[in-house]
């Protein structure tokens, strides 16, 4: 069987991880993380920017009731990595630690590339990566 060739995926333009305290997470990802907001509907979502994609915060209960849009949601602990630049990695590092988050792996990729994990008040796990810590 042959299969035709994909016409191409350019890149993932949204992720979404599942919250159970909608302000809660809003605080860590604004205060925490820093990062910019961009949408919010109260008691449902908050969306933020995060380089040229989105972080999409639900609230699983609400998202897995079919509207305009199909019924969606997670339960358990998710994990989503976000890169960021080398020369901010131990201030990142120092920045988490800061607010009393643990670090739970810090790791040095094959390519060198390096990066930690930590959790979210929800417990998904995030991770920053100073590389693209993937062959290409």
């Amino acid at each position: 069987m042959t299969t035709p060739k994909s016409p191409g995926i350019a890149g993932i333009l949204e992720t979404v991880l599942y919250v159970a305290d909608l302000n809660r997470a809003e605080r860590f990802y604004v205060e925490v993380m820093g990062l910019r907001q961009i949408g919010k509907e109260a008691d449902r979502h908050v969306f933020f920017r995060v380089g040229t994609g989105v972080l999409l915060l639900f609230l699983a209960d609400r998202t897995r009731k079919a509207g305009t849009l199909p019924a969606h949601g997670a339960h358990g602990e998710i994990h989503v990595c976000l890169r960021i630049d080398p020369e901010t990695y131990d201030p990142w590092r120092k920045r988490i630690a800061s607010h009393g988050l643990a670090i739970e792996r810090d790791m040095t990729w094959p390519n060198n590339g390096r990066s930690f994990y930590f959790r979210d008040p929800d417990g998904n796990l995030l991770e920053l990566a100073d590389a693209d810590i993937w062959p290409r």
